[in-house]
């Protein structure tokens, strides 16, 4: 998963669905100096006093890379993507654990993954007793290659093309694939009433949303606005999504866009939040904050959305939660850690928020789930 803790900017971040945990990544030399420089500063907490729509708050995980946890149908269960050695895991697996408890010592939760390539974007499917991932391992047993450190500084996402989704049962067997199709297939994640998936692809030239039914069946382009669209969530009512998008405008920025996703990279550092119906129709952009705004995820209500968001940052971090109206207004900051809080998703009954921090490692770059309850 590398370091979530970094993210964005000079930072990195995870396709959040990010394409390999991403979602979070490596950091620029600059930047890996300023954090450890504020290591010593880092106040060791599981809740800060500002945090006040969150009560009881429990960590869930401790070592390792943990990330993009979210809940099965029965709210009983996790499913997350975890890089942890101690686990014997060198590269981005899914594993699954019980909801309200913490893994405890030498605990390894159980692997759902093939345990073979990169993985990313778990999700539960109806029954809670399958799940659906995207893959690299038809393409090779090993990790796939990390990017290099660019040149001039700047950091890049790959999109692996021998991602493809698949479903699977709670043992780790394959039951069935879902994409086929050259390049990047991913992110996929499904609608509350249990009948679509949404997921990101690059089949056209450009990574943009389709939707699909729970079997693959019935593919239907949702975005065709040039730019990376991805890590997209139903509204609870399965009518709308939100995901997170750039949209480059200059010649200069379009070219650069292009470049890179020639290559098999995209640049992550400039993201906004938009919510669309399923089929694509009214999209409305709905943030403007500059830098990286991702994993969005709505609220209960379906008129709120949570979402990550490093806007407010002078170095790129930290990342905190912030919960925002679906039309654009009523911005309202939820966490206050000091390094990075992302990932969050509610409960299907909307009393808990589970979601990935950097907070109490001790001052490392462990990033770790934490669960807590939700205070309207």
């Amino acid at each position: 998963m590398r370091y979530y803790v970094v993210l964005l900017m000079t930072i990195s971040l995870v396709f959040s669905c990010k394409p390999n945990a991403e979602k979070a990544g490596q950091v620029s030399e600059e930047a890996e100096k300023s954090m450890d420089s504020a290591k010593p500063k880092l106040e060791q907490t599981l809740h800060y006093p500002e945090e006040t729509h969150l009560a009881n708050v429990k960590q869930l995980t401790f070592g390792g890379d943990n990330a993009e946890a979210y809940w099965s149908f029965d709210n009983k269960q996790l499913v997350f993507q975890a890089r942890n050695e101690d686990w014997g895991t060198e590269c981005d697996q899914i594993y699954v654990m019980d909801a309200g408890k913490s893994l405890v010592d030498d605990e390894i939760p159980q692997l759902v993954s093939t345990g073979k390539g990169r993985t990313t974007c778990s999700y539960f499917m109806p029954g809670n007793k399958s799940i659906v991932y995207a893959s690299t391992h038809e393409g090779g047993e090993d990790c796939p290659p990390e990017p290099q450190r660019r040149s001039d500084g700047k950091y890049v996402w790959p999109i692996y093309e021998s991602f493809d989704i698949y479903t699977a049962d709670l043992e780790g067997n394959i039951l069935e694939k879902l994409t086929d199709e050259p390049g990047y297939d991913a992110e996929a994640t499904l609608s509350p009433q249990g009948d679509k998936i949404v997921f990101t692809s690059l089949r056209t030239g450009d990574l943009e949303l389709f939707t699909m039914n729970i079997d693959g069946s019935d593919v239907r382009q949702v975005t065709s606005g040039l730019g990376y669209d991805g890590g997209a969530f139903f509204s609870p009512d399965g009518t709308k999504l939100i995901f997170r998008a750039s949209r480059p405008q200059t010649d200069e920025e379009i070219k650069e866009y292009k470049d890179l996703l020639a290559e098999g990279l995209v640049q992550p550092t400039a993201m906004e939040l938009y919510v669309s119906n399923v089929d694509g129709s009214e999209l409305k952009k709905i943030t403007d904050l500059g830098n990286a705004n991702w994993a969005p995820f709505f609220h209960p209500s379906g008129e709120k959305i949570l979402f990550a968001s490093n806007h407010a940052s002078e170095r790129g971090f930290p990342f905190n939660l912030y919960m925002i109206n679906v039309d654009g207004t009523g911005l309202e900051q939820i966490t206050f850690d000091k390094t990075f809080d992302s990932f969050p998703m509610f409960s299907y009954d909307g009393k808990q928020l589970v979601f990935a921090s950097n907070r109490n490692n001790g001052g490392t770059r462990e990033t770790n789930l934490f669960l807590a309850d939700w205070v309207e």
